[in-house]
């Protein structure tokens, strides 16, 4: 309780009482039958608890609690308890499996604590929706042309809004038969999801028939609501996965101009010269496939070995891009961030990327807590991966672990085949794995193989130690030789060679393992 007038106070424990509970304590049991069916105990020691009663709300004081029910009310709520319409057949319960499916009748929340019965009709409210009812009738033409009426029974219907099935209480337009759930009401007009490049806004028909979901990738029914993009015709979602939180960030955006930014991370200076951002001090030359092969030089952005790929140089210094590297956005969206990430190219320390754990020093994309390397940043919806070149994968929130085609270890942010009956499993360490890779244990290139059927025993010839053939392995084109893919990359693939990191304020120097 907040103290405006008068009031003791302890100088040694910074303890208040109200002049009013000075005077008149509260006693240490009450009965009072109005609140509660067994007798309330004041606990005289500081809580924190959620009150019960009429105002559900979390509380840190001094509450009263029935010892039979382990429930605690706060003192206000004890004295002065809800009141209700025709009390002869409206009971105070804390047991809704005797009256009730768990949930109260005009929401789909799960009954907890007290709760409002009438015997003569089976309904049952929780505490929430007594204190804040919803209204009777809404009139809001961004949710619908004319008014909608509050139906408060139980009854089976499908949302005009999401396309989903709900058990009770809609809102009905009782002139065009419009029917939407309550929780639909708030769904907002205009967003940007993490899996589009385009706003996406809603509409109350989607109209794109044979289309599918471009969260889920589940089929859509077009005559239901939904979101749609108005730059791509084709491209929609359902209302309920447009809104998730690991996809929308929760602002909307109606009336909000959509910014032009600078994303563009260099600037063309000729046919083979840019000044990317990274390094506005010089000019970075256009190398084509083939012209270097030193394991030496290496992309300033990912640390991997240029090798055979693309790539730009600096001719007045070591600074170098691989040419996908060099095209990053300075700012991007990703599936495993539900707000935009930005291009960071001056990494203080080594960080761990949230998608791989590969620890690295080089470019990362970064937004509050999450850190993607640019290899696991540049992951994009549908994702084609040579070792499962006939699906695309996407990235689908797991809740468990899955194993991984891969390296058989088990992840939860994992790329997955959603084609019936393939269950294709990815974990972006794999996913991001280098093709073709040089090991001083092999005069050849080494390529990346995906597994195979094979009889007999393998043997890596870096650690010596047996190798699985249905995972995949570094070998050279003869396949005389078969390598665990650690062996070949090392733990500290991240890291640029000859690099400095500091570690619990001990400085290492970085070697290269290949």
């Amino acid at each position: 309780m907040w103290i405006e007038n008068l009031c003791y106070c302890c100088k040694i424990c910074d303890f208040y009482v109200d002049l009013f509970c000075v005077k008149y304590p509260p006693p240490d049991v009450i009965d009072i039958s109005e609140t509660h069916h067994h007798k309330l105990t004041h606990i005289k020691k500081w809580t924190k608890f959620n009150c019960i009663a009429k105002c559900g709300k979390k509380f840190y004081g001094f509450p009263y609690k029935c010892l039979e029910c382990h429930l605690m009310f706060d003192m206000d709520c004890v004295w002065n308890p809800p009141e209700a319409k025709n009390q002869s057949e409206v009971n105070i319960s804390s047991h809704p499996l005797d009256y009730s499916d768990e949930k109260g009748r005009l929401c789909t929340r799960k009954i907890e604590g007290l709760f409002y019965h009438c015997s003569s009709c089976n309904f049952s409210l929780d505490m929430r929706c007594v204190i804040n009812p919803p209204p009777q009738f809404v009139m809001d033409l961004k949710v619908h042309d004319h008014e909608l009426t509050l139906l408060p029974r139980l009854d089976s219907f499908t949302c005009n809004a999401c396309g989903l099935k709900g058990d009770r209480s809609p809102y009905i337009c009782v002139q065009c038969g419009f029917i939407i759930h309550q929780d639909c009401l708030s769904l907002p007009r205009l967003i940007k999801i993490n899996r589009h490049a385009h706003r996406v806004s809603r509409t109350s028909v989607l109209g794109v028939v044979n289309s599918v979901c471009g969260v889920c990738h589940q089929k859509v029914d077009w005559t239901w609501g939904g979101y749609s993009c108005q730059r791509c015709p084709q491209y929609v979602v359902h209302s309920k996965c447009a809104t998730r939180k690991d996809v929308w960030n929760g602002k909307e955006l109606e009336g909000v101009p959509e910014e032009i930014e600078d994303i563009e991370p260099y600037v063309v200076i000729d046919d083979n010269t840019i000044q990317h951002f990274s390094h506005k001090e010089h000019y970075l030359r256009f190398h084509v496939n083939g012209l270097l092969w030193e394991e030496n030089k290496r992309c300033s952005a990912c640390t991997h070995p240029v090798r055979l790929q693309s790539f730009y140089a600096c001719k007045d210094c070591d600074f170098i891009l691989h040419q996908h590297c060099a095209e990053s956005p300075k700012k991007e969206w990703h599936v495993l961030h539900n707000d935009r990430l930005t291009l960071v190219t001056c990494v203080a320390n080594f960080f761990s990327c949230t998608a791989c754990s590969r620890l690295s020093n080089g470019f990362m994309y970064q937004c509050d807590f999450m850190k993607l390397d640019v290899l696991c940043g540049s992951v994009s919806e549908p994702y084609i991966h040579p070792g499962h070149p006939h699906h695309p994968l996407y990235y689908i929130p797991q809740v468990e672990e899955k194993q991984c085609n891969g390296c058989n270890n088990r992840e939860v942010r994992v790329l997955t085949c959603i084609e019936s009956g393939c269950g294709y499993v990815l974990c972006f360490d794999c996913a991001t794995l280098p093709q073709v890779v040089k090991h001083r244990v092999d005069d050849h290139p080494l390529s990346l193989c995906y597994g195979e059927e094979a009889s007999g025993k393998y043997w890596c010839d870096i650690c010596e130690k047996e190798t699985y053939p249905k995972t995949w392995f570094y070998t050279c084109k003869d396949h005389r030789a078969s390598l665990h893919t650690k062996c070949v990359l090392g733990d500290l693939v991240g890291l640029m060679p000859r690099s400095t990191t500091d570690y619990y304020d001990i400085s290492y120097e970085v070697v290269v393992n290949i």
